[in-house]
């Protein structure tokens, strides 16, 4: 029986083992038979995130008019596909999309549920292929590849099967895009929405674009894709893939090879496992009403410290240097930081600091509008030998436990003591 092998994209099948004299008997070569490129590149993208994660938590809310924000100052993060259809966007400003649409549900954001959700997603698409790329909370790549497919039917088949595990597992629906590359595969996944399931076939990629709008390929923003209309008469992809080399020069400059390249559908990038390490860490919160009350934000910002020193030891990094901002209601802003002599990725040492870099930031004696935490000069070097090493050590494996108990629950279920005193206020 012939073996078979692959190389390059091609398979070969090694014939039989030649026997007699090598020098009297002409050496058989392999029959190059070429493979058919397969939709290996998929993109995932979760639809309306944030509104989904909540509505997995509140089932009786699904296919009504919802959208996540802030209620009264802040802005849409997330919104229904029905609230969509009634005009709301992101990000728009809360009290507009209230006008917009009165009727419209609002959800706050819960505390860990989204990064959780995240999580859990793309820990399912793992078991599908080890080679996965998470770009953001709620959109990545996969890589099939490995997986040892031999049709398109065969990929779409477990592809689909992944999009009802989501589905049932997570109550996250979740649209994909099947390409040869990430750029294609990504314009699929949006087109369908939600739910979608586009798959593009290998060497249809100039031909699936064509038709498009501009506003389509990544990077073309919607004012561009209006000056390119007015100015220029391109509308669709294919008004790109038809002008000269010349045109395409004038119009786009010292850039117009890639435009054209993004216009027929080439992208060589790969499926990427690894990603950037953070350099800083950052939350801020944009109040429903002015605070003036400096405990009240002192306790917001040591909150803010417990919710990303959770995130760091997540990551396994420490970092030297926290920053706090705050801002007014007219939107002037000050921030001031100091760093630590060594990195830990500890509270106890930032909690000292929260009044003091509070006390420098906020110099105008008025309420304000925002407070924001920012840690930097991240390290993941292995952290120096220290007198009170062992101490510290206790510390980071009680803080291991609560972060795991955190995590299971998807809410701060054990807090630290200046986050119960607004609590205790109140009774």
């Amino acid at each position: 029986m012939a073996s078979r092998k692959f190389l390059n994209g091609f398979s070969f099948c090694a014939g039989p083992p030649l026997c007699g004299n090598a020098g009297l008997v002409p050496r058989q070569l392999p029959t190059i038979v070429p493979t058919p490129a397969l939709p290996t590149v998929v993109h995932l993208d979760a639809d309306a995130f944030f509104v989904s994660c909540e509505l997995a938590l509140k089932p009786e809310l699904r296919g009504t008019k919802c959208a996540v924000g802030g209620r009264e100052r802040g802005i849409i993060s997330s919104a229904s596909y029905e609230a969509r259809a009634c005009g709301i966007y992101t990000p728009m400003p809360t009290a507009r999309a209230l006008q917009v649409c009165p009727s419209l549900i609002m959800l706050p954001h819960t505390s860990g549920l989204y990064s959780k959700v995240s999580r859990q997603m793309f820990d399912l698409c793992e078991t599908l292929t080890p080679i996965v790329q998470r770009n953001s909370i709620d959109e990545g790549y996969l890589d099939l590849g490995p997986c040892g497919f031999t049709t398109e039917v065969e990929i779409e088949t477990h592809v689909r099967q992944l999009q009802q595990r989501l589905g049932d597992e997570l109550q996250i629906p979740v649209s994909f895009g099947l390409a040869a590359n990430k750029l294609v595969a990504q314009i699929a996944s949006k087109l369908r929405k939600p739910r979608g399931f586009v798959v593009v076939t290998p060497g249809t990629e100039e031909e699936f674009l064509a038709p498009l709008p501009l506003g389509k390929l990544p990077g073309i923003g919607a004012k561009t894709e209006a000056a390119l209309a007015a100015k220029h008469g391109l509308k669709l992809v294919r008004d790109i893939t038809s002008r000269n080399d010349t045109e395409l020069k004038a119009i786009f400059g010292d850039g117009w090879r890639d435009m054209l390249a993004t216009a027929r559908g080439v992208d060589e990038r790969l499926v990427e496992t690894e990603h950037d390490d953070a350099k800083s860490y950052s939350q801020q919160e944009t109040f429903s009403a002015d605070i003036g009350d400096f405990s009240e934000i002192e306790r917001i910002a040591k909150r803010m410290v417990d919710e990303l020193l959770a995130k760091i030891r997540a990551d396994k990094k420490r970092v030297r240097t926290m920053t706090v901002k705050v801002r007014y209601p007219d939107f002037v802003q000050e921030a001031h930081g100091r760093s630590l002599e060594n990195a830990t990725d500890l509270e106890a040492p930032f909690y000292a600091l929260v009044a003091p870099l509070l006390r420098a930031a906020w110099q105008q004696r008025r309420p304000l509008r925002l407070v924001s935490v920012k840690f930097s000069g991240v390290d993941d070097e292995p952290a120096q030998l220290e007198m009170f090493a062992q101490s510290d050590e206790k510390r980071r494996r009680l803080a291991d436990v609560l972060d795991r108990l955190n995590a299971s629950r998807g809410s701060a279920v054990v807090q630290h003591g200046h986050q119960l005193a607004k609590r205790r206020g109140a009774s």
